[in-house]
């Protein structure tokens, strides 16, 4: 790492050139109109006088036409971990296209830049110039980063290409990683620390809610995030760190929601092969040691059959290494009695995880491993949000008053929350950002239930706000997602639009399922203007039957587009879906368009499935 703090970047004749802010070398990075990455003596080109400083570079993104230089022009500081290694999130971009030709205007590149504008504004990415925020905190001595939660891995190959054949071009290749980062320098019962969390979402599998779920054949899972809590306690001598990993991420079985503008989607289990699950578990056992598997899904009702998939997996597998728990949290913590999550921790317990397992280092003039962490607890829900945002934290909450006491800052027994009820506050709003972060990059929406993570109870004010994002969720998942999925796919390289000939934008829906929408709310408009200025007499025949037609019109429009639902909801265009496929709708041998149905190989769910 130990990357310049600035840069400064200048248009070229036919690309850009960008350049460490202070630097003892006239060495440039020259980008050109093709994507292609170079090193250049920059005094030659006599652009001094127009370069702007930035941040960083993101990447470099080819689109169905033009190569672009995407560059951080603006960040803001989280804190700092310990020593100078302060962390920054971005705060401002520019999407700069590298060729100086103009062709026709092209409308699939506009929405393509559109796309990538979109991803990136709503991303929460983080970046650090001297610590490598892909790596848990006992990995930073070891060359490289982790590419699975480089945000920016596939944006960045031509740098990290030119970077393996000139080690200067590493100064231009910015680690992001999109998730959360945030530390505070404060004190408990005195003693002065710095209390942190970083969270890494993986770039594999990433995506909406609805439309990323479960695993794929390579065993990666939706929403995987790692969460790493760092505690640095500062003494004259040098800083002890004490690091705690865990893990989230989807039911690692072939499962999915397919939306259909209900509020409880179709629920599908796919095909009962368990190789993906198995290399799955074989890279988590190879990364972090035993895994504590907290399953929190539904035992009963609509979520029943994906914990028996989930279940019905691990037997399959039947690896020592794997130590899967089932905790019914919206039983067991019923009537707003979230302190009982407490429960699960003695029964994790009782499996033998200890809580003395965590990483700790001493950071002075060496960097000195005084013990690594060898599990991982991985938590799921449904969605990996909301009831996994709580026994996430409460497992730290548990881990923290073990590290207090090693290192001596409270008597063995003594309740850190209860000692310093500032510090407190700090670690309950740290882990509900945390929280809020997670879910509104997969869900849209900020987590629910944070009341209870941010004051310890769960409240009506909390249920209430609870209820205006789950609304929120609807809305977004239903109608808003499809683009923000076809962001995350541009973004991570999982479709490349030069590839693509035909345009994947225009609605290959039949006419008649398109016009349906207009046509409902053309006649509700009708009705109510009608209803509402009637022309004479509201009781007279002719409004009467106008208000009739009307009214029918609307009613048996809104039953269609109810009962045929998944033509409505909005689908992303770039990459298919593991569930859904389009068949082809056929009027006199001509092809009229195309519908949404479900794969074959996914079994749906009924209703009467769903009850016991």
């Amino acid at each position: 790492m130990g990357l310049p703090q600035s840069f400064e970047i200048a248009k070229a004749e036919d690309g850009y050139i960008v350049k460490p802010t202070v630097t003892d070398s006239s060495n440039a990075l020259f980008i050109s109109s093709t994507g292609q990455a170079d090193i250049v003596d920059a005094e030659k080109l006599s652009l001094l006088n127009s370069f702007k400083r930035i941040s960083g570079i993101v990447g470099v993104i080819h689109l169905h036409i033009y190569h672009y230089l995407i560059t951080i022009d603006s960040a803001s500081e989280v804190g700092t971990i310990y020593g100078d290694k302060k962390v920054y999130k971005v705060a401002d971009f520019s999407i700069l296209r590298l060729s100086s030709k103009k062709f026709p205007v092209d409308e699939d590149e506009t929405k393509y830049v559109e796309l990538l504008r979109a991803h990136l504004k709503n991303a929460t990415l983080f970046f650090s110039y001297d610590y490598d925020l892909t790596k848990s905190f006992g990995k930073q001595t070891t060359p490289g980063v982790d590419s699975e939660f480089m945000w920016n891995y596939f944006a960045s190959q031509s740098l990290i290409e030119l970077a393996a054949k000139n080690p200067y071009a590493g100064n231009f290749v910015l680690p992001l990683i999109y998730g959360y980062a945030k530390f505070v320098r404060t004190s408990i019962n005195l003693k002065p620390i710095t209390f942190g969390l970083i969270t890494r979402r993986s770039r594999f599998r990433a995506g909406t809610r609805y439309f990323r779920r479960g695993i794929d054949k390579d065993g990666h899972v939706a929403n995987y995030n790692e969460t790493e809590q760092l505690l640095v306690v500062h003494t004259p001598e040098g800083d002890k760190v004490s690091s705690y990993l865990q893990t989230r991420g989807s039911v690692p079985v072939y499962w999915a929601e397919m939306n259909n503008l209900k509020y409880k989607p179709s629920l599908l289990i796919g095909p009962t092969d368990y190789s993906a699950t198995k290399k799955h578990f074989e890279k988590t056992v190879q990364k972090y040691g035993v895994n504590y598997l907290v399953n929190l899904v539904n035992q009963s009702g609509y979520e029943k059959p994906v914990k028996l998939s989930y279940e019905s997996a691990v037997t399959a597998l039947n690896d020592p290494n794997i130590k899967y728990t089932y905790f019914d949290f919206h039983h067991e913590c019923r009537k707003m009695r979230w302190d009982r999550v407490k429960l699960l921790l003695e029964h994790l317990s009782g499996l033998g995880l200890s809580r003395n397992d965590y990483s700790s280092f001493f950071v002075g003039e060496k960097f000195v491993p005084e013990k690594v962490q060898k599990h991982a607890v991985r938590t799921n829900c449904m969605d990996c949000l909301d009831r996994t945002n709580v026994v996430q934290s409460t497992l730290a909450h548990w881990y923290l008053q073990q590290q207090l006491e090693d290192d001596k800052i409270i008597s063995e027994g003594q309740d850190w929350s209860a000692i310093d009820p500032k510090f407190l506050f700090v670690f309950q709003n740290i882990w509900a950002d945390n929280a809020d972060a997670v879910s509104t990059s997969y869900s849209g929406t900020g987590a629910l239930k944070t009341d209870y993570t941010r004051t310890g109870k769960r409240t009506k004010l909390g249920a209430l706000n609870d209820l205006s994002n789950s609304i929120s969720r609807y809305i977004k998942n239903n109608y808003r997602d499809g683009s923000r999925q076809d962001g995350y796919d541009l973004f991570l390289g999982n479709i490349l639009p030069y590839e693509i000939a035909t345009s994947p934008f225009p609605d290959v829906r039949p006419a008649l399922t398109q016009a349906i929408p207009y046509g409902f709310l053309a006649s509700l408009m009708i009705f109510l203007t009608t209803l509402i200025y009637p022309k004479g007499s509201l009781t007279e025949f002719k409004n009467l039957s106008f208000l009739a037609v009307f009214f029918s019109i609307s009613l048996v429009s809104f039953r269609y587009i109810v009962k045929d639902g998944v033509q409505y909801v909005n689908w992303p265009k770039l990459s298919p879906l593991d569930y859904l496929t389009k068949r082809e709708v056929l009027n006199d041998g001509n092809v009229e368009g195309a519908r949404f149905e479900k794969k074959a190989y996914y079994n749906k769910f009924t209703e009467d499935t769903k009850k016991e």
